[in-house]
């Protein structure tokens, strides 16, 4: 046995790093093909190769009655029971708010039955609404079984004030972790754009404000309109938006193609000049990074995590929620100003450069390796 670099001062010996096997890690979440952001986060890490690190996928939660979901979640519990007496070293929840956080207590209890390090990730744009919310008995009770997790990894900031202040948990087990995102080689060059091309991507209702986002796009001047062309992608309110195209005749340029799978995303935001998303709530949205990292300047608000990456005048603008006028404001800017929106994409694909996929997966794996460390300690 040797020392770890790590913790040779503190006199702990500890296998050296790369162990003579993986560590099997079990990353515990929704079913990989579901939609939304923490399904692309989950399938991002999983068909990376990380380390000295075998992941394996467990799936809580998908899709369907209650009955599918009740028979999914019962096989999850069997599933990492199984994979815990089989040696798993550790156990990486995804959860995000409301019955996510209900069904990861318990599968946290579980692996700390079985003596197993935990990492809670949380994803939830609306956990502040459920906690506050809930009974101060079943708050109290939350609280303290979110503190049993060895590491809880949040996705901004303001989201790690938030869970320190609200949810009292120990400062050191709380790491701010982005979401990652794939940088595509090249992306087109836009100079020569005769209309500017606006896309949302996301579920169309009003937390991610679909609906705002159509008025505003309506309240456009006369002379700027049939410059701009909204695309509003995604799954949800379908008919509702259809129907407010209609009443604010605006049918010639706003598409409603519904949900696009990866290959159709990208050629969105390939052909896109402009992201737009005024969400309500959010956490950290990968839609948001993926366009940037295409290129696309931002039009958002300042919620969750964005106006960490997000500065208003120079990757883009944001917006209070609701605000329309100011969403009219910034389109119009961004289509009457050529320059402008060039020079705000190319800083956006800047920014999120410290994002990469690859960076992102060595930090995940020294978060593992430290963990692991400690649980051995």
């Amino acid at each position: 046995m040797v020392k770890s670099t790590e913790t040779a001062r503190a006199g702990v010996y500890l296998p050296a790093y790369p162990p003579a096997k993986p560590y099997q890690i079990l990353l515990v979440g929704p079913s990989l093909a579901q939609k939304g952001g923490m399904a692309s986060v989950q399938k991002l890490i999983v068909g990376s190769q990380l380390a000295s690190i075998d992941i394996q996928h467990v799936s809580t939660h998908d899709e369907g009655s209650v009955m599918h979901r009740l028979r999914v979640f019962a096989a999850s519990v069997g599933l990492l029971t199984k994979r815990l007496i089989g040696g798993a070293d550790l156990v990486h929840l995804h959860v995000a708010e409301k019955g996510s956080v209900l069904r990861k207590i318990l599968l946290l209890l579980l692996a700390k039955a079985f003596r197993k390090p935990v990492i809670m990730h949380t994803h939830g744009c609306e956990f502040h609404t459920f906690h506050d919310g809930l009974p101060g008995w079943l708050r109290y009770w939350v609280d303290v079984a979110l503190r049993q997790a060895d590491c809880f990894i949040v996705l901004s900031e303001s989201w790690k004030d938030y869970y320190l202040t609200h949810c009292d948990l120990n400062p050191d087990r709380v790491i701010v972790l982005p979401n990652p995102v794939e940088i595509p080689a090249s992306i087109p060059d836009r100079s020569a754009s005769s209309v500017t091309r606006f896309v949302f991507l996301g579920r169309i209702g009003q937390r991610k404000g679909a609906f705002d986002l159509l008025q505003a796009f309506a309240n456009l001047p006369a002379d700027c309109l049939p410059q701009a062309q909204l695309t509003l992608a995604g799954d949800g309110e379908l008919e509702k938006a259809g129907e407010l195209i209609k009443q604010l005749n605006v049918e010639g340029y706003v598409e409603l193609p519904g949900w696009v799978d990866l290959e159709q995303r990208n050629q969105l935001l390939w052909d896109a000049d402009v992201f737009i998303l005024p969400s309500y709530n959010e956490g950290l949205p990968m839609a948001m990074l993926e366009a940037m990292a295409w290129g696309l300047p931002v039009i958002s608000t300042p919620v969750g995590g964005i106006p960490e990456v997000i500065v208003s005048g120079e990757n883009g603008y944001l917006a209070d929620p609701g605000d329309i006028k100011a969403l009219s404001a910034a389109m119009q800017s961004l289509v009457e100003d050529d320059a402008l929106r060039l020079a705000m994409g190319h800083s956006a694909r800047k920014r999120i450069e410290p994002l990469d996929l690859t960076l992102y997966c060595e930090r995940l794996t020294k978060i593992y390796r430290s963990v692991l460390e400690k649980s051995h300690s």
